[in-house]
């Protein structure tokens, strides 16, 4: 192998190992699919069982939720793997939007910032420049440039702004962290409401049960 493959094999291997949990396993489909709405202490759980562990560990996380939590995720990730696998085809969750989408379902609205450079056209016959109206459509990247999404939380709002970075994907603006300081709790609340578990106490002595399996 040359020095470079091998330099470039090390310099990978670096890039990986830095990102810690940002990076979502991608051997275990549920426990990818599910990791964002999980506990910490879930996760931990997860990683430390055998593969009959897990399988029963599946079973019930489900099992402690309300009926609606399982409805509303399956309608969620039915929406995400429609409307965002352009980004990411095998995680269309593990997306920006579809991670945020999952977290507190559909915003209340959604506003785009238009990019207006695609009104100005030239007059080849003439050089002269003009504008041309023509109808654009909102899921057109080339003319959206931004998306707000807006969220009600107690008697404020928290914005979500997503710019588009070609070729096909959608990131969340460092400016959503800027003054926003309810985001936080409205992903803490809305976990809570749709995801939480019934009887923490109960559940906890369960997974430790399944630690103990060999």
């Amino acid at each position: 192998m040359k020095k470079t493959n091998v330099l470039v094999l090390a310099l990978l291997l670096v890039f990986v190992a830095s990102c810690g949990v940002q990076m979502l396993p991608s051997r275990d489909s549920w426990y990818a699919k599910h990791y964002f709405i999980m506990k910490n202490y879930e996760r931990e759980t997860y990683k430390k069982l055998t593969d009959e562990g897990r399988q029963e560990f599946q079973q019930l996380f489900w099992q402690v939720r309300q009926p609606l939590a399982k409805e509303q995720f399956d309608e969620r990730i039915a929406y995400i793997e429609r409307i965002y696998k352009s980004e990411n085809r095998s995680q269309p969750w593990n997306t920006d939007r579809g991670r945020i989408y999952l977290l507190n379902g559909p915003p209340a609205s959604i506003d785009y910032k238009q990019n207006t450079d695609w009104v100005m056209t030239i007059d080849t016959s003439t050089g002269q420049s003009g504008s041309l109206m023509t109808e654009r459509n909102k899921e057109d990247i080339q003319a959206t440039t931004a998306e707000i999404w807006t969220y009600p939380y107690d008697k404020y709002f928290v914005y979500y702004i997503f710019t588009f970075a070609p070729p096909s994907t959608w990131k969340l603006s460092p400016s959503t962290y800027q003054n926003n300081p309810y985001l936080e709790g409205l992903e803490t609340l809305n976990k809570d409401l749709i995801f939480g578990v019934v009887n923490e106490e109960e559940y906890k002595y369960k997974l430790s049960d399944l630690t103990q399996k060999k």
